[in-house]
This record gives C-alpha cells, structure tokens and sequence, in this order.
C-alpha cells in the first residue's frame, strides 16, 4: 500500500471506528508489554523491485510513526496471562506486509511457540505492500504457515480487527484466529476500499457484517477490550483431561419421572421448563461466547462457547429448542475441534425437535453440516459430556450426544422420531400417536433401560 492509499483508506474508514496506532492499542488492552529484537535483514536499496523513493517513503513513515515496520511485536500481560502481542501499526504504509513485516511476524510466532504462550494480534492493514511486488504477497504464505505452527501445537490465537483490516491481513491474522473480535465500525473486509465493485453496498465490509454472516465472533467496544481478551485467554489457557460433569436438572424436581411417552414428550415441548441459557448460567461462573460458522452463516438457536466450571474450563454447544440449522452445526463442530486442539473438555446440551428440513436448509448443507458434527464428536481428541434437557427430536439432536457420555433430565425425551411423524409414516389413525409415543421408548428411564443414555440427573 501506498501513502496515498493510506490516506484514502482514512477518508474511507467506518464513521465510528476508533482509530489507535499500534502502541495506543498495546496499551489499550495489556501490561508490561516488552517488545521483540527485530531480525537482522540486509538492506536493498529501494527494497527487491528497486521501487524509486520507497527507501524515503520508509524514512517519511517511520519519523511519522516511531516505528520501524508496519507491526510491533513483542510480550506483554493481559489479565494475569502472559501472551505475545502482534500491533500493526497503519500509519506506516498502511500497515502493510512487506519482507521486514514477515521477518517480525515469524519471529513472533516462533517466540510464542518456544515458550507456550498464546497469541493476540492487533490487526490494522491495508494489505500488502506493492512496492515489494511478488516478494510483498508471498508474506502470506509464511504467515499462513507460522499461524498453523501455533494452531497445531495447541496454542490459542485471538485476533481484534481494528480500522481497517483488509486484504491478505484479514484472511490470515485475522480470519484464520481461533476467537476474532472487532471493533465497533472498523472496515473489515478482503477487498479494500479502492478495489471494490463501484456498486458494493460498504455496509458489507464492517465488523458488524463480518459478525452477522459468522466470519468473527463478536464487536466489542474499545473501553470493554483489556477486559474481554483477559477472559478470552483466562479461559483459552487452561486445559484439563477430565470430562465435563453433566450439569443437575434444573426446574421442578418434585414432579417425578413421566408415566407415558406422552406425557415425556409433553414435558419436553413445555415453554415451562428450562431452555439452555438457564442450564449454561447456572453451570458456568462465566463464559464467553463464539458466534458463526466462518462459512457465511449464524443459527441462534446453537449456543457455542467456552466457561468456567469449578475452576476449569469447559467448552459448550448447546442446542436451544429450535430446529437446528446448517449453521449452527458448523458452529458446534467448529467449537469441538477447537476444544480438541486446545485441550479442553467439552459439554453439549441437546434440545431440538430436529435438524431444520426446509428447502434452505438442504440448499445451505444440512446434510454435510450434520455429518461434520457426527465427525467432530466421534473424533473429539478431549472428552464430551452430552445432557438431554429437552426435545431430543432423531439425528438432527443424537449428532451432538457423546457415545457412552450421554445423560438425561427428567423433562426431556429421545426418539428416533417424532411421535406424530412415526404414526405418519406408520398409516396409523392421529388418535394413535400417544400409543406410538409408548412404543417407541422415548422416556428417560426407558433410555436409560435401552443403555442409551448412562443415567437421570
């Protein structure tokens, strides 16, 4: 990026984005920070394409700046936990990626692997630097390649999108992190502001678009920042080999296992009893949530997300009494793997009548979406704990539930299908459906006879 474009991607940013340099950001969420040596590099007059004037567009940005590259790496403390810090900083060159910019990525991310810290990078680019050409774009591959180091030896990556994060910055750092976060009205978008169709709607290209199609987790103000990355790493960084405990059944104890099929299955559909959030407040001291698929999608009837559980963390997926849409299982087999790879035990709550069968569904992959968590949960490389707390509506609800880990609360049901569809498919009379509801098992003591499910909490 040239200073031109710099200053057009400024005249063009969102008319809310707060707009920090890179130490103003540090700041903004860390302690202690204490930055990196810079890798040596021999000096190439004008860089690799002998660009004329880049050696004094350099000089001009650096006594613009007090910077020496577009990014300031180095360690700092962010609520108690130590992690490395990656700031770009836009006002140099539009904080674009060139040959130096890759050498203090990678010596980054090789420092946080050597010592098991996680990595935050505070991202604010413009893309890569045209001055340095081919030599400029192949930074994304090697940043692509550091990023996935980090991923599969197990350390957590959050990356918080600031204004603007376009181009290859976005769809490394940014997009490729475990947890994305946003400020309010940064541009956020692969393409940048000059290389957009004329007709592009820039709605499109917030953080707050990137969060409703599911591409980032969640826009956080900037005062609210230090705060939701410490809790982001508090709970990123505790691993534990041991299953989640199911939670207790919440609501009316008094009342008993159900007598019939139908009254479980009554039970289960009732507004009466106690939906995921209630089960997820009362399980959890405090817990953060992911949003989206990465995939173009959201489903809010699938919770997902990471807690503390009596002094550990727990990841959950948890269904919320809809029918669950493509994205929301992509969401739970995006949480899954995420928790295998950080070595976190996971807790799915199961409550749907089913997987979503409108024509939209089919067209967005239900059917992929469902085998994907089937995947996730058959390959979890941490333990999974499944509760049945409501509707427990055929593959659609059993594609969360742990084989061998799965419980039941006295007002809830599983069943191969619903009663009703049952007698359908059966050319039974509709007076016959509450017979079929007996037949078909669906009780929790009747899952527990089955070996279905281990027990009733």
């Amino acid at each position: 990026m040239t200073e031109p474009d710099a200053r057009h991607a400024a005249q063009h940013a969102a008319p809310h984005s707060a707009r920090y340099s890179a130490r103003e950001v540090i700041a903004l969420v860390a302690d202690d920070f204490a930055e990196l040596p810079c890798p040596a590099r021999e000096h190439e007059p004008d860089g690799p394409l002998a660009w004329q004037g880049y050696d004094a567009s350099r000089a001009r940005a650096a006594e613009r700046t007090g910077e020496k590259e577009s990014v300031v790496c180095g360690r700092a403390t962010i609520g108690g936990v130590e992690a490395v810090v990656l700031a770009f900083e836009f006002g140099f060159l539009g904080g674009s990626l060139g040959e130096r910019t890759g050498d203090l990525l990678e010596a980054a991310y090789t420092d946080a692997r050597e010592h098991r810290l996680p990595v935050v990078a505070l991202v604010a680019t413009g893309g890569s630097r045209m001055q340095e050409g081919m030599r400029a774009l192949t930074q994304l591959q090697r940043v692509a390649r550091q990023s996935a180091l980090t991923r599969q030896a197990g350390l957590p990556q959050i990356a918080v999108l600031r204004d603007p994060t376009t181009g290859g910055g976005w769809a490394t750092l940014g997009a490729g992190a475990d947890v994305v976060l946003a400020l309010p009205g940064a541009q956020v978008g692969f393409a940048g502001s000059r290389v957009r169709p004329a007709d592009a709607d820039p709605a499109a290209y917030t953080a707050e678009a990137q969060v409703a199609a599911g591409a980032a987790d969640a826009v956080v103000r900037p005062e609210d920042l230090r705060g939701a990355v410490a809790l982001w790493l508090e709970l990123l960084t505790c691993p534990s080999s041991e299953p989640a405990p199911p939670p207790s059944a919440l609501g009316d104890s008094g009342s008993g296992l159900p007598d019939t099929g139908w009254a479980a299955v009554l039970r289960a559909r009732s507004s009466e009893r106690p939906r995921a959030e209630a089960y997820l407040d009362a399980y959890f001291t405090h817990r953060a949530a992911i949003g989206g698929d990465r995939c173009g999608g959201t489903d809010p009837g699938m919770l997902c997300g990471f807690g503390e559980h009596e002094g550990r963390t727990v990841a959950y997926a948890a269904q919320c009494g809809t029918a669950t849409r493509p994205a929301g299982y992509r969401t739970a087999a995006r949480l899954i793997r995420l928790a295998g790879r950080l070595g976190v035990p996971v807790l799915t709550l199961v409550d749907t009548p089913g997987a979503a069968n409108d024509a939209e569904a089919e067209r967005q992959g239900a059917g992929a979406a469902i085998a994907d968590v089937f995947d996730a949960v058959a390959t979890a490389r941490t333990p999974v704990t499944t509760l049945v707390i409501g509707e427990g509506g055929s593959g659609g609800a059993l594609a969360l539930a742990a084989p061998g880990g799965t419980w039941a609360t006295p007002d809830s049901y599983f069943s191969v299908i619903a009663p009703e569809l049952a007698a359908a498919i059966l050319k039974r009379p509709e007076e016959y459906v509450r017979a079929t509801a007996d037949e078909l098992r669906v009780r929790p003591q009747d899952l527990v006879a089955l070996g279905v499910v281990r027990g009733i909490t």
